[in-house]
């Protein structure tokens, strides 16, 4: 599913037109990628956990020639399924 049928997919659930559907899912994401840029984490009950750790530096192998390569340290999202999302 790509942004446009997930904005369809709100409009129809929701009885919202697609452009308050469209403006709720950015606001949700903005909203999302502000409070994890400052370090913070959202919960939201039932849905999920998102939050950003940090992995350190290691070393890997570059496929195309088998050498070994530094892979430097960097922070990245972490999402953790809740109850109702959980397969």
């Amino acid at each position: 599913m790509n942004k446009a049928e997930l904005i369809n997919a709100i409009a129809e659930e929701s009885n919202l037109t697609k452009i308050d559907s469209k403006k709720a899912l950015n606001g949700f994401l903005t909203a999302l990628a502000k409070e994890l840029k400052s370090g913070g984490k959202v919960t939201l009950v039932g849905h999920g956990t998102y939050q950003v750790v940090k992995k350190s530096a290691r070393t890997g192998i570059n496929p195309k020639t088998r050498k070994p390569i530094e892979i430097a340290a960097k922070k990245v999202v972490k999402f953790k399924p809740g109850a109702e999302l959980a397969l």
